[in-house]
């Protein structure tokens, strides 16, 4: 069995201002090179209690007003934390200045327009380098192997242009410096993490990605309203894995271009380390998580190596959206990336908490330090932060399962949570974060209306009669009923659901009872109506 991946922390705060300065962050106040190794990012919640790692930067989400900021200061200083993050502007008066002073925290401006979850994308790759089974020495041309960031660094010095290395789906795997130089475009890039859709619709357009693909060499061209680039496509033999984009004055000389084709072989190695570091560490933690999942004679292992031993644990089950339109590559990707998305939030929320994919879905196994009976309301907050904080292909539902007190109850925990989940995906509730026992009735619907699809029953008679009336006189006696049936009885209500006159409601319930052969006064066969129709669904 493979040795647990474990991060080596090797930024400081020094570093992340070189790296995410200017374009991300900016020094209010504070000392940035202190030097002490940055120990991991988490979340600020007003709500929660201050549970650090070592030396953190700490993301301090809606945090505005300056007493806000000096209370958090000295609490984060007596916490040992490393720096604070907060949307700019930052109103940083006298009394800021002192806290952060006095704290020894330094404090933080988040430029508009970035988002926490990019930030915190952002912060975890320079930050966590997986240990694959290198060194620490371990680097390629003197830089530690598969660091992008420092990558794009020596390249930007090399060309004296701001640049990105992206991935094959034009998304940002790091940026160097200088970035304010370039245009308004490359600063939403790397925003956003991702090359607008509407302009890499314009290099398609003009050729741009046909003949830097089929090139070995760097491609120059430039389109109206925009600075000029420079691009080399990435590649390891015939595989192609990404490419670089500078912006540059204007056509590289023949050195600086020979420098940039012998810096891509470079940059192919340093990706590839990077990926293998990331599936490495993905298949192990996956691993790791489904064992304990199973609960059975390796549970306690698998929890052991993820240090998740000792602690009760709640299990959350999350999914994305389903589109039907999409390819199952589309599909897949999408789930990848929630799942990374879902690990950063809780990562920043709560330290120790293991998030993996098995089977499609998304697991996430959250330690509970505190009271047993705050475990459930902190796991729903925990899920609902975190689909407040995303949307598009990555919005989805949480299902949440009880509380497992050992190794063994997290079987259980899993199959509530898949049930809640199943609930919630489901046409049964608007919802999208439930607890198992919020959603017990629903899920009990949909179990039974698997057994009787598996057995092949049919639909009660008094129900098969309605469908069948329905269907040869073209009425919507079933329509009625269910309509009653909601209303509780109350006629007025009912008709006003169907739109139609209370008078012409109660002759249709009367022709209900009659070709159904019921009594709709028996509470019983109310009760098995309204059980079957709900099985039916709407």
């Amino acid at each position: 069995m493979l040795t647990p991946v474990i991060p080596r922390h090797v930024g400081d705060l020094g570093r992340i201002l070189n790296d995410l300065g200017a374009t991300l962050l900016d020094l209010v106040h504070g000392d940035p090179d202190c030097g002490t190794p940055i120990g991991g990012v988490a979340m600020y919640d007003p709500f929660d209690d201050l549970n650090l790692p070592p030396h953190a930067i700490v993301l301090g989400v809606a945090l505005r007003q300056p007493q806000d900021i000096v209370a958090l200061l000295r609490r984060l200083g007596a916490a040992g934390a490393c720096a604070l993050v907060v949307r700019a502007p930052v109103q940083a008066d006298d009394g800021v200045r002192a806290a952060a002073t006095g704290s020894g925290v330094a404090l933080l401006g988040l430029t508009r327009g970035a988002s926490w979850t990019q930030l915190a994308v952002m912060l975890r790759s320079l930050l966590a380098e997986a240990d694959v089974g290198a060194a620490v020495s371990d680097g390629l041309a003197g830089i530690p192997a598969g660091d992008l960031f420092a990558v794009a660094n020596a390249l930007s010095a090399l060309l004296d242009a701001p640049l990105t290395i992206e991935d094959r789906g034009s998304r940002v795997l790091a940026f160097s410096e200088r970035q304010e130089e370039a245009d308004e475009s490359r600063i939403e890039t790397v925003l956003g993490r991702q090359v607008p859709e509407r302009y890499l619709r314009m290099l398609d357009e003009q050729g741009v990605f046909a003949k830097l693909y089929a090139s070995e060499r760097p491609v120059f061209f430039g389109l109206d309203g925009y600075r000029p680039r420079v691009a080399l496509a990435i590649r390891a033999g015939e595989e192609l894995l990404g490419s670089i984009w500078a912006v540059v004055p204007g056509p590289l000389s023949e050195e600086r271009e020979q420098a940039l084709v012998d810096a891509g072989k470079l940059v192919a190695l340093h990706m590839l380390r990077h990926r293998a570091g990331a599936d490495v560490e993905r298949r192990l933690m996956t691993d790791l998580v489904a064992t304990a999942l199973e609960g059975g004679t390796h549970a306690a292992e698998a929890l052991g190596r993820l240090r998740l031993d000792g602690w009760p644990l709640a299990v959350l089950a999350y999914a994305v959206q389903r589109q039907e339109d999409h390819s199952p590559a589309q599909i897949e990707s999408a789930r990848r990336r929630a799942c990374d998305a879902f690990a950063l939030h809780m990562s920043a929320v709560q330290p120790g908490a293991a998030v993996a994919m098995v089977g499609g879905v998304v697991y996430a196994l959250l330690p509970v330090r505190g009271p047993a009976e705050e475990a459930e309301p902190r796991s729903e907050r925990v899920a609902a932060q975190f689909l407040d904080r995303i949307d598009g292909e990555r919005r989805g539902v949480i299902g949440i399962g009880r509380l497992a007190g050992d190794a063994g109850q997290l079987a259980q925990s899993r199959a509530d949570a898949d049930r809640a989940l199943r609930v919630l995906q489901s046409e049964l509730t608007a919802r999208q974060v439930a607890h198992v026992a919020d959603v017990q009735v629903e899920a009990l619907l949909l179990e039974l209306s698997d057994l009787t699809s598996a057995r092949h029953d049919q639909p009660i008679r008094p129900v098969q009669r309605l469908r069948e009336y329905d269907g040869k006189h073209q009425t919507e006696l079933l329509t009625t009923l269910r309509a009653w049936l909601d209303a509780f009885g109350d006629v007025n209500e009912a008709a006003a659901a169907v739109h139609i006159h209370p008078s012409t409601f109660r002759y249709r319930l009367r022709r209900v009872a009659e070709i159904a052969s019921v009594d709709l006064g028996d509470p019983d066969t109310r009760f098995a109506l309204m059980l079957q129709l709900r099985m039916l669904g709407r």
